[in-house]
């Protein structure tokens, strides 16, 4: 399984961008799909999580700015960040999970600033 990301560049604070992670399978045969993000020198955080039994669940963080949302007939998520502010410069990252194997994207970066 493969899971490419895109969607990360530059914005001013404030603006929105969507983030997708693209599957090489279907994307409903995952347990969970979830985003993080990961500053230089910090803990990779868990911004947003997918689950059938779970549903989605999302960082105090950005809860309320960001959306995770599923194409399964794509085999895509994405990531709607709208109101975005500085300490959202990251790099974010896809992760799909499915029994014990856990599956990472390459990672895309989103930089906040004027």
């Amino acid at each position: 399984v493969q899971l490419q990301a895109s969607g990360g560049g530059l914005v001013q604070p404030g603006g929105s961008l969507r983030l997708s992670c693209a599957a090489s399978g279907s994307i409903s045969s995952f347990d969970n799909i979830v985003w993080y993000r990961q500053i230089p020198g910090k803990q990779r955080e868990l911004i947003a999580a997918s689950s059938i039994e779970s549903g989605t669940n999302y960082a105090d963080s950005v809860k309320g700015r960001f959306t995770f949302s599923r194409d399964n007939a794509k085999d895509t998520v994405s990531l709607q960040m709208n109101s975005l502010k500085p300490e959202d410069t990251a790099v974010y990252y896809c992760s799909a999970q499915r029994g014990r194997l856990k599956y990472w994207g390459q990672g895309t970066q989103v930089t906040v600033s004027s």
